[in-house]
């Protein structure tokens, strides 16, 4: 059984799995929108999973609906927009920046900053009934959370203009074909393939998986030749790990895939 640790007043909970998934589970009724609230709850479970890393997270909202997007009946003006905004984006960016394998589990809609949130994992699986979007430029406003730039990055400049400019939603086939899901699975299946996805993360090497990660992260932030230089300092480090040990043996003593890693 997993670990549970929540209370009824708090928006988001952690799973903790006995195989080291982390299940991160927003529960605001109705809809998962994404109140300062909801953001600071989230803030404060990834700063408790990097206080205690787990081996990856699933990050879910439940059967019905990922997260309808920003709780918007907060934003009055500017200074809130400011304010808010600020929130999510310290949620996310913590989110993003875990040394971890992060896995968003999409049910029903992800849109606006339920769309930011599944951005800022690295990794998306959809069900099904699911429907991405960035729908602010209906209400006269623009994304604020990383949606006119981790999109950008994922999909490329003119889809994301796209799909930014229009407001429209994206189903679950069309953010495959683009780049936005990495899988589509039943929704009946959503939540126990993306634990599953998780698990096969998890019992790798975690140190150079986290490397690896800064590695891909890091290189977008400049050019090629600083891109190129923190590989090669990363790649160097990962020789350091005990996994490396392991799994050079390993593949010299059985060829690739058998090597059992401590995450060291």
């Amino acid at each position: 059984m997993p670990d549970t640790s929540t209370t009824s007043d708090r928006f988001v909970c952690i799973e903790r799995h006995d195989n080291g998934v982390a299940l991160l589970r927003l529960e605001r009724p109705k809809v998962n929108a994404i109140s300062p609230e909801l953001a600071q709850h989230l803030l404060e479970c990834v700063d408790e999973l990097s206080a205690d890393l787990p081996g990856a997270v699933v990050v879910y909202g439940g059967e019905r609906m990922f997260a309808a997007g920003a709780d918007i009946a907060r934003f009055g003006g500017p200074d809130e927009a400011r304010i808010i905004g600020g929130g999510l984006r310290r949620a996310f960016d913590a989110l993003a920046a875990l040394p971890r394998v992060s896995i968003a589990a999409v049910t029903g809609f992800a849109l606006g900053g339920g769309c930011e949130l599944a951005m800022a994992c690295d990794l998306r699986m959809a069900a099904d009934n699911a429907k991405f979007g960035q729908p602010e430029i209906l209400l006269g406003i623009i994304p604020g959370a990383g949606g006119t730039q981790r999109l950008t990055r994922l999909v490329g400049p003119s889809r994301a203009k796209d799909i930014v400019l229009s407001g429209r939603q994206v189903d679950a086939e069309e953010a495959l074909r683009i780049g936005l899901a990495d899988r589509v699975v039943p929704a009946a299946d959503l939540l126990t393939s993306a634990l599953a996805w998780a698990a096969e993360f998890a019992k790798g090497a975690l140190t150079s998986q986290a490397y690896a990660k800064r590695s891909i992260d890091g290189g977008l932030d400049g050019s090629l030749a600083s891109g190129l230089t923190l590989e090669q300092d990363l790649f160097v480090a990962s020789f350091r790990t005990d996994d490396a040990g392991i799994g050079i043996k390993s593949f010299l003593a059985q060829g690739a895939g058998k090597a059992e890693f401590t995450g060291h």
